[in-house]
């Protein structure tokens, strides 16, 4: 392969990334992909089961309980 041959095809497919890498920055992000809800359904599942074990402790059980009876025990 000769050198000015070479040296087309270089530009060639500097010209191909180029116009690759403005495509991919001029592009919006338009939301989440599916990995990324999969993901952040797992979180909101791990977040809910760590706080329903957390309310349903039994000191937590009972500051509710307290709190709860004073509002209903409170005077008007």
């Amino acid at each position: 392969m000769s050198k000015a041959v070479r040296n087309k095809a270089v530009r060639k497919a500097v010209r191909a990334v180029r116009a690759r890498m403005r495509a991919l920055v001029a592009r919006r992000d338009s939301g989440m992909v599916t990995s990324e809800y999969a993901m952040g359904i797992i979180a909101a599942v791990a977040f809910a089961v760590v706080l329903y074990k957390v309310v349903t402790s039994g000191q937590v059980s009972a500051e509710l309980q307290a709190i709860v009876k004073r509002a209903l025990d409170a005077r008007m």
